[in-house]
């Protein structure tokens, strides 16, 4: 098994673990947003009903719940836009994992000799290429739909 081989298995294992351990940070920090969210809803639930209730309140009582509840929502959609960028990385994750399975493939059929290869390989071949591209253009897309939002929020 040749040197070269040996290293290309090796690098590939370590970019899947890779993948695999920013996979469960990223599904832990949705798991503290989701969490996150319940605790300033309640806390919106509370200064709504404070600022219902309102009866003989002073005015810069009034004023100070006021501000808090605009701090929530205010913290609340930066969560909000924190979540739709791990979504994102989410599905890339998912696309990189999908193009390496579809290079490996790719691979085996394309260190054939060309001789040997029955036309059954031949568009098995043909079709993992365009799955690939597919792959390809998706996170494409994904990469655009990150930059717009980045460019958007400037």
């Amino acid at each position: 098994y040749p040197t070269w081989k040996r290293t290309l298995t090796r690098r590939a294992r370590e970019a899947q673990m890779k993948r695999f351990c920013k996979a469960q940070a990223i599904q832990r920090r949705l798991e503290e947003i989701e969490v996150t969210f319940r605790e300033l809803e309640q806390q919106g639930i509370k200064l709504e009903k404070l600022l219902r209730d309102e009866d003989g309140t002073p005015a810069d009582q009034k004023t100070q719940w006021m501000n808090q509840l605009l701090y929530l929502v205010q913290k609340k959609n930066s969560l909000m836009s924190e979540e739709s960028d791990l979504m994102i990385t989410v599905q890339e994750l998912k696309l990189e994992e999908q193009q390496w399975q579809l290079d490996q493939k790719l691979r085996c059929y394309m260190n054939r000799e060309e001789s040997l290869k029955t036309p059954e390989d031949r568009v098995a071949e043909r079709e993992i290429l365009m799955q690939l591209l597919d792959v390809v253009n998706k996170r494409n897309v994904l990469i655009h739909i990150q930059e717009e939002k980045r460019l958007s929020e400037l």
